[in-house]
């Protein structure tokens, strides 16, 4: 068992070490649903020291997303105060035990994570042409 989780842990460092800064942000986003996921889990189930420490992981990766934004681009600004206001909403869900708060923040990432999985898509396919059109 400790072999295979070394491995896995292995795996995962390469994955991140090797990873291109878009495909780093894509990484941020699927990490923050998969936090929002389980702290609606544990907000359900009550669990509320596990709901407090995925809703802070969530937002950690939030504040991540924040500090690499680069603010010389219009669009960054827009993007800066939705980051924001996810993050309000996350510390009011922590403090209300509101699921539908969560899943108001988890659909906002999820079209930030969609429309960067695009993004990826065309870079590549104007990069390497259209032969790696369906790959991510």
């Amino acid at each position: 068992m400790s072999a295979n989780l070394s491995a896995q842990n292995a795996y995962k460092q390469n994955t991140v070490s090797t990873a291109s800064p878009g495909e780093l942000t894509l990484m941020l986003y699927n990490g923050c649903l998969k936090f929002l996921h389980l702290a609606k889990k544990a907000t359900q189930e009550k669990k509320i020291q596990a709901k407090n420490t995925n809703i802070q992981k969530a937002q950690a990766i939030i504040q991540e997303l924040i500090v690499t934004l680069n603010m010389d681009y219009a669009i960054s600004k827009n993007m800066l105060a939705l980051y924001e206001y996810m993050n309000q909403r996350l510390m009011e869900a922590n403090m209300l035990d509101d699921v539908a708060i969560i899943e108001e923040v988890e659909g906002l990432v999820t079209e930030f994570r969609d429309t960067w999985k695009e993004v990826i898509r065309i870079n590549r396919q104007q990069q390497f042409g259209q032969g790696n059109s369906g790959q991510i």
